[in-house]
């Protein structure tokens, strides 16, 4: 069983594995719901179970899992980074801070599980931490990082203050981290 998450009009039926359909670039509530149905099937997976994970450029969008914001909070963001005219390596820096999903959260939510990863890359040079924000490879992001794109583009007036409020919590060292490079969570 499982469950495949992909851009409106792309689904179809398949005999064991649920399709779900959500919105790209910025995320819907069918992507908030597949993230939740997502991070409940690996919170599930056992030290017994394979759990395979197809990732692929979009992925960013069309799964979400927003970390004590709402939905309103990451639409607003999202568009506000797509009109800024940042990267897609610093708008997915700062994705992943949002996330509960997203910056190797996916792979700490499926442990104690065996978990096996195949990347498709949309992202120039090919960064895993970068392909769909990640959600399987440590991040080499951090608070700071995602912090210093909202100063570069000068999003702070425009975000929501529940955005800022909760990189300022990061920033402070009250909130961890997304999962770093030598984690043993991915030994």
């Amino acid at each position: 069983g499982g469950l495949v998450v992909v851009k409106h009009g792309h689904g179809g039926a398949t005999a064991k594995i649920e399709i779900v359909e959500a919105s790209h670039p910025v995320p819907d509530a069918a992507g908030v719901a597949a993230g939740e149905q997502i991070l409940a099937i690996a919170s599930a997976a056992t030290a017994e179970d394979l759990v395979i994970a197809l990732i692929s450029g979009g992925g960013s969008a069309l799964l979400e899992a927003p970390a004590g914001l709402f939905l309103a909070d990451i639409q607003a963001t999202t568009s506000a980074l797509l009109a800024s005219g940042a990267t897609i390596n610093e708008v997915n820096c700062l994705r992943k801070h949002l996330s509960a999903i997203k910056g190797g959260q996916l792979a700490r939510a499926v442990q104690p599980a065996t978990l096996v990863a195949l990347v498709l890359s949309d992202v120039v040079g090919s960064p895993l931490d970068v392909i769909a924000s990640g959600p399987t490879v440590p991040d080499s992001t951090t608070w700071q990082d995602a912090w210093d794109v909202v100063e570069r583009y000068g999003l702070a007036p425009t975000l929501p203050a529940p955005v800022i409020a909760r990189l300022q919590t990061g920033l402070d060292g009250r909130l961890q981290d997304t999962p770093k490079p030598g984690d043993p969570l991915f030994d």
